[in-house]
């Protein structure tokens, strides 16, 4: 049994600005260099990616992708803003998620055994 947490980045009144499907956009198009190969590996559709992207030049200040047009020159690259907003959103995500582990295991798991899942013990 474990805990599980969901971090995103909200600005003043509340509307979604970074989590983990921007995360996982990004960093596939930093692998791949296109936005159209980066969605089709996230499983979502390009028009959903460009949300992504466009939501995010909407709410960040600075540029994030860089789009290159060009029939073999054409792609997509990070800058060093998005890659940096990246690594340090996984950094929060991992830590976040550490400690709520962590917190579970304290709380519930090793004094008293407060959850006990009968499910769990089935497939043992």
């Amino acid at each position: 049994m474990k805990s599980k947490v969901k971090v995103w980045i909200e600005d003043n009144e509340n509307n979604l600005i970074f989590g983990g499907g921007k995360t996982q956009i990004l960093e596939l198009i930093d692998e791949t260099g296109s936005i159209s190969e980066a969605s089709k590996r996230a499983g979502m559709n390009y028009k959903k990616a460009w949300s992504h992207i466009k939501v995010l030049q909407e709410y960040i200040d600075d540029e994030l992708v860089i789009v290159t047009k060009g029939r073999n020159s054409g792609g997509t690259t990070l800058t060093p803003k998005a890659k940096e907003l990246v690594k340090n959103f996984k950094k929060l995500n991992e830590e976040v998620s550490k400690f709520s582990e962590d917190r579970f295991k304290e709380l519930f798991l090793k004094s008293k055994n407060i959850i006990q899942c009968s499910k769990e013990n089935e497939n043992v």
